[in-house]
């Protein structure tokens, strides 16, 4: 039996997939999951230490930037000048975007003159002592690089998908301006505490319920390229490389898993192709994996029985060969689920996860 593991080591060792002492944990949860677990377990209860969540500490930069514009009461506005408003759904609210700053924009005159985020609008000086601290106990992560996703949130999910196919032109200078901040504000990131930091998003979402948002011709021409540099400058920090992608996403795994990625998740079973048995098969040799567990069916609505054999399936799944699996949900969990399913997920996976 592999020796007891601190939760920083078998975090790595599982993205490394290397032996684990057992399978190690995550967690992703809205505030009111959150308030429902304090009520639970009593608001001085350290929740992960009592659910034995391993998870991963996250460092950022400050923002030192140019004075946010006063919104209404409700309302934010970051600063690529989206704007959202907290929007009440049954039992918790959202926070929905509802402004998309370069929604309107028709050339690349109108590209040019949006104010694009500048690395001298952040501070990193405070990075690496966070981060000399959190790698203590934790992985740390430090990064979140997403091209198409961004897309989507600068022009509108809609005309995100139409301007491929209308004005490849502007596309790409969209992409060449969004990605040049992301490259130069990562660089600074990781010049800063590179040495510290475990891992980083290199991130999308490309697929849907049922299949991918857009073709595989598509995502070749426009940003695949911008994925490869991503995932090259975290490898020279020595960085590995999380791919989060929801959905039905399997079109673009083997283009991905070549570009050199280290860790996939959530994995999405439910969605055509994402089966977990095969997706181990394939490049459980090359990948780890993050997620896996059901989270728009078993999780809020299954019994908590159901819950623990929802575990298992993932285990005898993506950890088949003892390890290169990190259990977690599929996205948060939301307010309907029990707190008695979220005790029995991780029960289950302290103990069955001992393998």
């Amino acid at each position: 039996m592999t020796r007891p593991m601190n939760s920083r080591e078998r975090m790595l060792a599982a993205m490394d997939r290397q032996p684990v002492d057992r399978v190690p944990t995550d967690i992703w949860a809205t505030a009111e999951v959150w308030s429902k677990l304090r009520a639970h377990f009593g608001a001085d209860t350290d929740i992960r230490a009592e659910l034995q969540i391993d998870g991963i500490a996250s460092v950022v930069p400050r923002y030192v930037g140019p004075e946010m514009p006063a919104q209404p009461a409700g309302e934010s506005i970051d600063f690529w000048g989206m704007r959202r408003r907290l929007t009440a759904h049954e039992g918790g609210a959202y926070n929905e975007q509802i402004h998309w700053p370069l929604a309107d924009a028709r050339s690349i005159d109108e590209l040019d003159a949006y104010a694009w985020p500048q690395t001298d609008w952040f501070d990193y000086s405070h990075m690496r002592t966070e981060a000399e601290a959190a790698r203590r106990h934790q992985a740390v992560q430090c990064g979140y690089m997403a091209p198409f996703y961004y897309h989507n949130l600068l022009r509108g999910l809609e005309q995100s998908l139409v301007d491929p196919l209308v004005d490849p032109d502007f596309t790409h200078a969209l992409l060449d301006r969004l990605c040049g901040f992301f490259e130069t504000h990562h660089r600074r990131m990781f010049e800063t505490c590179g040495d510290l930091i475990d891992v980083a998003q290199v991130t999308d979402d490309l697929g849907s319920q049922h299949g991918p948002l857009i073709s595989m011709e598509l995502y070749r021409d426009f940003y695949a390229r911008w994925h490869g540099r991503f995932i090259d400058l975290c490898h020279e920090f020595d960085i590995r490389v999380l791919h989060h992608d929801d959905g039905s996403c399997r079109l673009f795994l083997p283009l991905v898993v070549d570009m050199g990625i280290d860790v996939l998740n959530p994995i999405q079973w439910v969605c055509p192709g994402m089966d977990m048995v095969e997706l181990k098969a394939e490049f459980g040799d090359r990948i780890a994996f993050h997620g896996g567990m059901e989270n728009q069916r078993i999780l809020p609505f299954g019994t908590p029985e159901q819950v623990r054999a929802e575990v298992r399936h993932c285990i005898d799944s993506l950890m088949s060969d003892g390890t290169g699996f990190i259990l977690a949900p599929c996205h948060n969990l939301q307010v309907v689920t029990p707190v008695e399913n979220i005790i029995a997920m991780y029960d289950e996976a302290a103990g069955y996860g001992r393998r």
